[in-house]
């Protein structure tokens, strides 16, 4: 009788994910819900301490200055409103001369802007809720009119939301709309990318609401969930978030922290 061959040892598992910093480092961080704006610069790849290659969205997050502050007392949740960017301002017209093309800030933005120390309102103003709903054991941090925050919120490891603005790809069919397959594509038949019948019979007779059919596709409200922090670059003020997210190169972009 032959011997069986003994049994291979497993190798070590490679970490797909770096070791996460001790919770103390975390104790100001995870306690309340934060968020910050940028904009989309588009995706790279970064190479994490095992060597392996992770896709990630770059986004750039300037410092966005507080302009508003919501009391929980008050309104029932607490919550900041954020600023990003520089609108232009009206400038003074000389006699006989036309008005300038393109928009320009109004007189109660540049009133509301000046109470938060900023010569010129920001382009995107964000509400971003400093409490997470449903946990009365949160401590909300404070906040005041005129405070900075900036990307050092997150921490390499968190796990985060961002929102954003799909692309718009007008009116479509149902194919490229929901990836339906379409008819044969054999002679004779005229029905290759059309969505073919669309009612369910004589009973109920009617078409049922919510049927996917050909209509307008993408420049929707979108958020994507449980994506991970990678990287922070504090110099640049850029933040690398593995995955993609919605929107345009240079498409604006709310990153929430998720609990």
């Amino acid at each position: 009788m032959t011997d069986l061959p003994k049994s291979r040892e497993c190798p070590a598992t490679v970490q797909l994910y770096p070791a996460k910093p001790a919770d103390s480092d975390y104790e100001e961080l995870e306690n309340f819900m934060i968020g910050i704006i940028g904009k989309k610069l588009g995706m790279t790849q970064i190479f994490n301490e095992q060597g392996q290659q992770i896709p990630v969205t770059v986004i750039e997050a300037e410092p966005n200055p507080v302009l508003a502050v919501t009391d929980k007392a008050k309104a029932g949740h607490a919550s900041i409103q954020l600023g990003y960017g520089t609108a232009r301002l009206r400038r003074d017209s000389t006699k006989g001369e036309g008005k300038p093309k393109g928009h320009r800030a109004t007189l109660s933005s540049v009133g509301h802007a000046k109470k938060a120390g900023l010569s010129a309102p920001p382009r995107i103003l964000r509400s971003v809720r400093l409490d997470e709903p449903g946990n009365a054991k949160i401590e909300v941090p404070t906040y005041n009119i005129g405070d900075v925050v900036k990307i050092d919120v997150f921490a390499v490891g968190d796990t985060v939301k961002v929102t954003g603005t799909s692309k718009g790809r007008g009116f479509q069919g149902v194919v490229k709309r929901y990836g339906i397959g379409g008819g044969p594509n054999t002679h004779g038949n005229t029905k290759h990318r059309r969505p073919g019948s669309i009612g369910p019979g004589t009973d109920p007779s009617r078409v049922i609401k919510g049927k996917k059919m050909p209509g307008h596709y993408g420049a929707a409200r979108h958020t994507q969930t449980h994506l991970r922090v990678e990287k922070l670059d504090m110099e640049r003020n850029l933040i690398y978030i593995r995955g993609s997210v919605a929107g345009p190169t240079g498409g604006f972009v709310v990153v929430h922290k998720q609990a």
